[in-house]
């Protein structure tokens, strides 16, 4: 431990925190450390051994693999299996679009529970996942500040790769790639930083950031706002610019509601673009087919008629997976969940006991009306952990980001047994063997 990192373990809990968190809001980094008024990132470290960081990125390959070779199948299918899955009639188009059937999507994040069974993967977050600057960036200041070794280390220079191959994709498929943009709401400072990172690590010479609203759909383009010309007045309205790549912290199924303030369906007529191939989107569309947690039941179903999988990835699923179905079908006296197929950040979801009970439900409803899908439940493992507040017990998820079919950078989210939004952000660092968190 170096003379600085005993100094700010020293400090006691709102002095350490602040120690740890003002240089990254001051350099404009990370600066939703605190969400909704709340405490959002925490000051202290969760340790995970090398064996384990490994295990996770081996897991995340491994079902990365099993989700390409199934969403290439739901892709090549017709509407009625895509309804059937909860994917929104004005996607069906842009849902054909396939590029590169190794990889199920770009950017994505598993999340883990660590259970008496071993690893247990509960979703995949493969659209449009965050936690990206807490992973990729926060997480190996704070261990620098402790003098720990960062489980991410090195893990960013993946993004631009991720992001170069993706664009020699899409030009090899014939689109052109000459105006990208960086898309998030303007307003949301975590989506928008989420987003103007990622934008830094492209590497994607002269890519900007627009905010959603910025955006226009005209004719057969989307458009974005360009640099004003030279000598105009601050004042002058500048002009748009076609784009022809879209990376977009936004929801597809989102989008697909979008309406402009007249009532015109401006989020379906972008999905027309895509469809036609008149822009092209990152994540790819193979990112939303994956997205539906539905494909979670039909894996499994295909997993227990012994079909489609090979001996390796049937051993992947049989391993990482868990049951999960259309339909509440467990055997009495196993507990399960329900989830939202297109759900998000724990909202409207149901824990069951054994008899069918409801034993606890999240209280957001966002989701509510949307089809469920049913998975086997399992506890998430306790920790306590050091807040503004005081000591909180709470239970501990682990994400691990799968990079253009890599396993990379992972995150540990501590809250109650269902991870909510509010759950919080618990930087991690390696440990030896022994001494895992």
């Amino acid at each position: 431990m170096t003379k600085e990192s005993r100094r700010v373990a020293d400090l006691t809990y709102a002095e350490r925190r602040e120690a740890l968190y003002e240089p990254l809001r001051r350099e404009g980094v990370f600066t939703w450390d605190w969400l909704y008024g709340q405490e959002y990132a925490l000051a202290g470290l969760c340790r995970i051994r090398r064996s384990r960081l490994e295990e996770m990125r081996r897991a995340a390959e491994a079902l990365g693999r099993v989700y390409a070779r199934t969403v290439q199948i739901v892709q090549q299918g017709e509407p009625a299996l895509w309804t059937e899955l909860g994917l929104p009639e004005a996607s069906f188009g842009a849902l054909r679009l396939r590029f590169d059937d190794t990889v199920p999507t770009m950017i994505g994040r598993f999340d883990f529970a660590l259970t008496p069974d071993g690893l247990k993967m509960l979703e995949f977050n493969s659209d449009t996942p965050t936690g990206i600057v807490e992973a990729f960036n926060a997480n190996g200041r704070i261990c620098a500040a402790y003098g720990a070794e960062d489980p991410n280390a090195g893990c960013s220079e993946a993004l631009g790769e991720a992001f170069e191959r993706m664009l020699r994709l899409y030009r090899e498929a014939g689109y052109p790639t000459e105006r990208f943009v960086f898309s998030a709401l303007g307003w949301h400072e975590e989506d928008a930083g989420t987003t103007r990172y990622l934008l830094q690590q492209s590497g994607v010479t002269g890519a900007a950031f627009v905010p959603l609203a910025d955006l226009r759909v005209k004719g057969e383009r989307l458009w974005a706002p360009g640099l004003p010309p030279a000598g105009s007045t601050a004042f002058a309205e500048p002009p748009l610019q076609p784009v022809d790549v879209l990376y977009r912290l936004h929801a597809l199924e989102k989008l697909a509601e979008d309406r402009d303030t007249d009532g015109y369906p401006t989020g379906e007529h972008v999905l027309r673009l895509i469809a036609d191939r008149r822009l092209a989107i990152v994540n790819p569309p193979s990112g939303f087919a994956a997205q539906t947690k539905a494909l979670q039941a039909l894996i499994w179903n295909l997993h227990e008629a012994d079909e489609f999988y090979t001996k390796e990835e049937h051993d992947t699923i049989r391993r990482y997976m868990l049951p999960t179905y259309l339909e509440p079908c467990f055997e009495p006296g196993t507990p399960y969940v329900a989830k939202p197929i297109l759900g998000r950040e724990g909202s409207s979801v149901t824990i069951y006991d054994g008899s069918g009970a409801a034993r606890e439900s999240s209280g957001e409803q966002e989701y509510a009306d949307q089809p469920m899908v049913y998975q086997q439940f399992t506890e998430l493992p306790p920790i306590r952990i050091e807040t503004a507040n005081g000591p909180f017990d709470g239970r501990l998820l682990w994400g691990c980001f799968l990079i253009d079919g890599k396993g990379s950078a992972v995150i540990a989210r501590v809250g109650g047994t269902i991870t909510s939004n509010l759950s919080y952000y618990l930087p991690c660092a390696l440990e030896e063997e022994g001494t895992e968190s």
